[in-house]
């Protein structure tokens, strides 16, 4: 079994039932769910003309490999609802591996560890909820780290359940 730890964010429709849609299924589909971070609300990154995103960390255990993960999350977002219009714009769900183990992949579908990871606050508080020792495979540095040396400014708000 394989530990990967993933980031569910949408800011269309209805974002808390979508991002429970996407646990529920990612828990059937891909692995077992380890721990959830709380949702945090958090203004669009990229283009910021958009409704606010709802985002939360997941560390699952999956017999998958990096890829089969992959195509899974994929189906899954389409199963939701997700139609692919505009790069960072507006979207019902998004699913991202983060990190998978301390593998390192560089395919045209398939970056890990995320290249923006430790560019996101929104990104890195809720990683950093649920396993800041965790050391990014590259960089060398642990979640809580990168969260403190995080050049992002967007404010990253824990909402109540």
């Amino acid at each position: 079994m394989s530990t990967a730890y993933l980031l569910i964010g949408g800011n269309l429709g209805n974002r808390k039932d979508n991002l429970q849609k996407a646990v529920t299924l990612i828990n059937e589909q891909c692995g077992s769910l380890i721990k959830l971070s709380s949702v945090y609300e958090t203004a669009a990154w990229g283009i910021t003309d958009q409704p606010l995103f709802l985002n939360q960390a997941l560390e699952i255990s999956t017999s998958l490999s990096a890829r089969q993960l992959m195509r899974k999350i994929l189906t899954i977002e389409t199963d939701i609802g997700r139609v692919r219009n505009e790069k960072l714009g507006p979207r019902i769900i998004d699913i991202d591996i983060l990190l998978f183990e301390d593998e390192i992949h560089d395919l045209p579908f398939l970056k890990i560890p995320h290249p923006e990871l430790q560019n996101r606050r929104f990104v890195l508080t809720p990683l950093a909820e649920i396993d800041p020792e965790l050391q990014h495979p590259v960089l060398k540095k642990s979640i809580s780290q990168l969260l403190e040396e995080c050049p992002d400014n967007l404010e990253v708000k824990k909402i109540a359940d």
